[in-house]
C-alpha cells in the first residue's frame, strides 16, 4: 500500500514540476553604428542595444574584467558579434554631412526571463 501511494504521489507531482518551465523564445534586435573619425581612417564602433540613454549613466560595452571594449575596425566589430552569438541581418549606409555611416543590424534568439 505505501509503496502505491509513493508512485501515485510521484505521478501527481510531475505534471507540475514541469510546468515551471518556460522555454518561450524571444528574437532581440542590435546595431552597429560605424562612424568615420575626423582626419582619419579609423572609425568609432557604437553598439546600440536599445537600452535607455543617460548622461549619468556609462552604457559603453564593458569586456568581463569591467575594462572598455575596444574594436581595431569595423570587422573586429563584427567578428567580436559573430562570436557571441548575434546573426546579421542587414547593412546600410547613411550619408551623414561629407562622410557616410554604416549601420549593421543583429539579431540573437534568446530565452525568456520574467524581469
Amino acid at each position: 500500500m505505501k509503496k502505491i501511494f509513493i508512485i501515485l504521489l510521484v505521478l501527481y507531482i510531475s505534471p507540475a514540476i514541469n510546468a515551471q518551465t518556460d522555454t518561450t523564445k524571444i528574437e532581440q534586435y542590435c546595431q552597429i553604428i560605424a562612424t568615420p573619425r575626423l582626419l582619419s581612417n579609423r572609425v568609432t564602433i557604437d553598439i546600440d542595444f536599445g537600452e535607455e540613454r543617460s548622461i549619468w549613466r556609462d552604457n559603453r560595452l564593458k569586456t568581463y574584467d569591467g575594462k572598455l571594449k575596444k574594436f581595431n575596425s569595423v570587422i573586429d566589430a563584427l567578428n567580436f558579434m559573430g562570436r557571441d552569438g548575434w546573426a546579421f541581418i542587414n547593412a546600410y549606409p547613411v550619408s551623414v554631412g561629407s562622410g557616410v555611416v554604416y549601420h549593421f543590424a543583429f539579431k540573437k534568439t534568446f530565452f525568456k526571463t520574467d524581469t
